[in-house]
């Protein structure tokens, strides 16, 4: 995983303009998620609210996010993807996109794309899973 992940961040340097894998994070974050506050954001992406806000506020700065009031309430902004925001993703999306599938027609059999659309589904569960301490335990999620 982590050899693909830095594969796909090689391949997608062509068309980011300085960006950080975590700022692409979050930027995809609120992309999928709509208009969201910070502190869901900082959730969502399982780090701590003071490093979503210097993200957010460098993303602001470039112009690819933009926050406005929440309507139901005043003391939260709901932060947006900008349509500069929405272009840098698509391309990212698209060229990251290309260059997996034309990988994976390369050198992966039809039997290891069913496994890999499999582990694929699995490792999306997993990455979203909010586990429950148990009792006896002595971590926090």
């Amino acid at each position: 995983m982590t050899r693909l992940r830095s594969r796909l961040r090689l391949e997608q340097a062509s068309v980011t303009t300085g960006q950080t894998m975590s700022q692409l994070s979050v930027l995809g974050r609120i992309a999928d998620s709509g208009p969201i506050t910070a502190s869901a954001l900082a959730q969502a992406e399982h780090v701590r609210a003071q490093s979503i806000a210097e993200t957010v506020a460098t993303l602001k700065k470039q112009g690819l996010v933009e926050a406005n009031p929440d309507p139901t309430d005043g003391r939260k902004s709901l932060l947006s993807v900008t349509a500069d925001g929405r272009r840098l993703i698509d391309s990212i999306v698209d060229l990251r996109g290309a260059w997996l599938a034309r990988a994976i027609e390369q050198d992966v059999t039809a039997e290891e794309r069913e496994v890999l659309a499999a582990a694929a589904e699995i490792l999306s569960r997993v990455a979203d899973c909010r586990l429950e301490p148990a009792p006896d335990e002595a971590w926090r999620v």
